[in-house]
């Protein structure tokens, strides 16, 4: 996967972030169904979401998702906003610093929760569309059936118990996520060659 990877950043003409990565790949032995990339290209996968991958395609998916997140710079755009918001924080604190204490005590909750519900939150869930849409597109890349990732999102969906509401989540729901893929398949198998 990495090496189609590279080919993408080369046709899109970002050869010199292509450069940038050092793919790897770690299994952790643990029961979390989950996965992560690094920046730079470090990833990990934990053994408790082999299950649900169930074979190479569904791994496949996973793996396509977190090199996505890694190609996208989720984690500079992410350290970007924390600190938009830290900001925000140092200017809402210094323009309410005349004002009584239980005052400067509501404002601070409001703009914190503001912050989360209406900025962090709603980005976070967007990144993880966009890298179920590269991922996609990696995925086809290297060979593998782009539809295959709506199984194993369904299969993820039967496995996961308690999910909270959407809108409390740094991730879509998994109803969000299924019908957003559906809406991106077509790109992707442009890249498809069987």
């Amino acid at each position: 996967m990495s090496t189609v990877v590279d080919s993408y950043l080369k046709a899109k003409g970002m050869t010199a972030d292509a450069a940038t990565y050092a793919w790897e790949f770690n299994l952790v032995k643990d029961t979390t169904m989950n996965a992560f990339c690094m920046p730079g290209g470090k990833m990990v996968v934990f053994e408790g979401i082999l299950p649900v991958t169930k074979n190479e395609v569904g791994l496949a998916v996973v793996l396509g998702h977190e090199i996505a997140h890694a190609v996208a710079k989720h984690s500079n755009e992410r350290m970007s906003q924390q600190m938009v918001v830290q900001y925000g924080s140092s200017l809402t604190n210094m323009l309410i610093s005349n004002k009584p204490a239980a005052t400067q005590s509501t404002i601070n909750l409001i703009y914190g929760l503001g912050a989360q519900y209406g900025y962090m939150l709603p980005y976070s869930r967007k990144h993880e569309l966009e890298a179920d849409r590269l991922g996609l597109i990696f995925l086809a890349m290297a060979g593998y059936d782009p539809n295959e990732a709506i199984t194993f999102w369904e299969r993820m969906s039967a496995n996961s118990q308690g999910a909270p509401m959407e809108f409390t989540s740094t991730h879509p729901s998994d109803a969000t996520r299924i019908t957003q893929i559906k809406q991106y398949l077509p790109e992707a198998l442009t890249y498809y060659k069987k």
